[in-house]
């Protein structure tokens, strides 16, 4: 009988699922996890009937604990090169082109609330606790945990940063870190959806706005030249036109992403 995979990809209609899939280990990330969750991203990517991704895990113990430690302890944690670790380090950068929906289906902390941080929405379950503990172990979160003030006050993200002490979901949407706080049966459900929502608008604009939008947190005067850079081809587009032409004749538009 064969192993159960690490990462299990489905799709829903227009949206890539990808399930972080060793619960045993609490969906701890391996090398062979990263790449396959690396190689699932790239097919989306280029996939022209993929308009967002939702990433998620199994069982409701925990989204993902971070890095492995046995694995890291057996061999260390080279990921090669190539597309796929390239995809996975452009996650966690927010860089993914399409929309990337994170779906807590459990604790996230380390490396497992990092991914969630690379999401562009997060769904968290009522019941999870998320926490980036590096500082307790003598470690810094190298997997962008250190830049979580992009994402909500720079006073909270020094506290869960400095102390490594968790928040529970709850807090999490408070501060902003989460967009849904839901129960735990029904995180799926709604972060697929938001991907049913986004993938109802037109695909070009939806990929050049997630850029923008990033590119403009990170460096303003960039994100400026960028939208000009952007406008021209997306307003020339024939998905454009398409949006206009549905809008006067009060019907759905049909996207074909160019």
């Amino acid at each position: 009988m064969s192993a159960e995979p690490e990462l299990v990809v489905e799709r829903r209609e227009h949206t890539l699922v990808a399930r972080l899939n060793r619960p045993d280990a609490r969906n701890a990330l391996t090398p062979t996890l990263i790449r396959a969750l690396g190689a699932a991203l790239c097919d989306a990517e280029t996939d022209p009937d993929v308009r967002a991704a939702v990433l998620t895990g199994t069982g409701d113990r925990a989204f993902c604990a971070g890095m492995d430690l046995r694995a890291f302890a057996d061999g260390g944690f080279d990921l090669g090169g190539g597309p796929e670790a390239d995809a996975f380090f452009r996650l966690i950068r927010g860089r993914i082109e399409i929309p990337v929906i994170g779906a807590a289906n459990g604790t996230a902390v380390a490396g497992g609330l990092e991914l969630l941080l690379g999401c562009d929405l997060i769904v968290v379950a009522e019941t999870a606790k998320l926490g980036i503990p590096e500082v307790q172990r003598g470690l810094i979160a190298a997997g962008g945990g250190v830049f979580i003030a992009n994402r909500v006050p720079l006073s909270i993200a020094l506290e869960l940063l400095l102390t490594g002490d968790p928040i529970d979901a709850a807090r999490a949407g408070a501060i902003g870190l989460a967009n849904a706080v839901v129960p735990a049966d029904d995180v799926l459900a709604v972060a697929l959806g938001y991907a049913d929502r986004i993938a109802a608008n037109g695909p070009l604009a939806v990929r050049a706005t997630k850029e923008l939008a990033h590119l403009g947190v990170a460096d303003a005067e960039a994100g400026w030249r960028r939208l000009g850079e952007l406008q021209p081809a997306v307003f020339a587009s024939e998905d454009a036109t398409e949006g206009a032409r549905a809008f006067v004749e009060k019907r759905p538009p049909v996207w074909r992403g160019r």
